[in-house]
């Protein structure tokens, strides 16, 4: 969440940043905000003052015993008793103010960077880079096309080419679970697991340190992260013990840091993660997602950093060129997103998107979002450092991204190399799956 020093101390910067975010009401919310910590400093004030007091009065009475003035001393102990009653009363109001505050907070997303552009919705995203065509900042994805051709008629979609092959069986992961759930079969099973192991490896001699964490966290963590209060809804709650699934990697790994102080030589921390992820996506329906272009559990990999404020941008960059290398090394057709305010996560600072083309479909697929949330996230992790010249915490910077989530990789994969013979296999991945071609 915001920080309450970054409200009070810019709170025009911070209400622009949220009207660029289209988050109605801004102005309100934030006026909300000050309200509610002018209250809470008004009572912590007056508690402050009235202890004062009370200090300076219980050392009054002992003395006047002592003169023997016991009325007066017992005047001054009812008055401290009085005082005592005050206090907390005001120490109580200061708490629901707190509470408040902290519930208003959670409702404000974060702010964007400057360098995020104006819009409203996806069409109003910029392609900032792509392999298949010269593309400057100005460019919107309104504006922008591709059209490469395979050298082959009528390409099938993946969801034809995974039954032709005997791939993947969407019918019988209905009949296990329900619609989204698909059981991978034979190669299919296998390019998944090489897939799986490639971004694992790549990763790795990137720096990145592996984890397995659990799949299931407690609501501490989804409120960490910021899926909660935000995102409950879709994510599948395990009501009895109030457990969440995972959407994403990002969620346990950032927590392993909550509550933590890590010295400066630690930073940048680099954590690398593989999990299956859950996500309801209540509301989703049509073409766009057959097959694989949306499911309720798949396969992930995820990259997570935490890293000091003047470092952060440039660990974006890297995140950024590492996925990039990726797309590059499974040959794929890609280009590159920065997300306008009105298409960007409560909790991103900044974000960009990656895409691959599938020509079968003719659209764009979204295989990973890139972001650094600044302090945001780890305001409410209480992730800290603490600096090697003067010994002070300060907030961390937290940033994450996809690197890659599988079922459209798998689904450009299948798509963008279908030839007559059948489909080719990227050099890259051969000595992982075993195999050059699916036939």
């Amino acid at each position: 969440m915001l920080t309450l020093k970054l409200i009070t101390e810019e709170t025009e910067r911070v209400i622009k940043g949220l009207e660029k975010k289209h988050f109605k009401g801004a102005k309100e919310a934030i006026d909300q905000v000050l309200a509610v910590d002018r209250q809470r400093r008004e009572a912590q004030q007056q508690l402050d003052k009235n202890l004062s007091e009370a200090k300076k009065m219980a050392s009054q009475i002992g003395a006047l015993m002592k003169d023997g003035k016991k009325d007066e001393a017992e005047t001054i102990k009812a008055n401290v008793a009085q005082m005592k009653e005050t206090n907390k009363q005001l120490e109580e109001a200061m708490n629901k103010a707190q509470e408040e505050m902290t519930r208003l907070l959670c409702q404000i997303p974060n702010i964007p960077y400057d360098e995020v552009p104006e819009g409203v919705a996806a069409e109003d995203n910029h392609v900032v880079k792509s392999n298949l065509k010269e593309c400057t900042a100005e460019d919107t994805v309104g504006n922008w096309s591709v059209n490469p051709t395979l050298g082959i008629e009528n390409p099938l979609p993946h969801w034809e080419l995974a039954k032709k092959y005997n791939l993947i069986d969407f019918d019988l992961g209905v009949k296990i679970t329900g619609a989204g759930f698909p059981v991978y079969i034979g190669k299919g099973a296998q390019l998944q697991r090489a897939l799986i192991n490639f971004f694992l490896d790549e990763a790795r001699a990137s720096g990145y340190t592996e984890v397995m964490p659990p799949t299931v966290v407690n609501a501490a963590s989804g409120y960490g992260t910021g899926q909660l209060p935000d995102k409950e809804g879709q994510m599948y709650h395990c009501e009895v013990d109030d457990f969440y699934l995972i959407p994403t990697a990002e969620v346990p790994v950032t927590n392993i840091y909550r509550d933590v102080i890590l010295d400066e030589a630690q930073l940048p921390v680099k954590n690398c993660a593989y999990t299956e992820c859950f996500r309801r996506e209540a509301g989703s329906y049509g073409k766009d997602v057959r097959g694989l272009n949306r499911l309720h559990e798949f396969s992930k990999i995820e990259i997570v950093r935490i890293d000091k404020p003047e470092h952060s941008k440039e660990s974006h960059k890297e995140m950024l060129a590492h996925v990039e290398g990726l797309l590059k090394k499974l040959e794929l057709p890609y280009r590159i997103l920065l997300l306008c305010g009105g298409d960007q996560s409560f909790t991103s600072a900044i974000c960009y998107d990656f895409e691959v083309y599938s020509e079968a479909q003719g659209r764009w697929l979204e295989v990973s979002s890139v972001s650094n949330f600044d302090t945001y996230q780890a305001n409410r992790l209480k992730c800290r450092y603490r600096r090697s010249d003067n010994k002070k915490t300060e907030l961390c910077h937290t940033l994450n991204g996809s690197a890659l989530a599988l079922p459209r990789i798998v689904a450009a994969l299948l798509e963008n190399n279908q030839t007559p013979e059948g489909i080719r296999i990227p050099k890259a991945l051969q000595k992982y799956t075993g195999f050059d071609i699916i036939d």
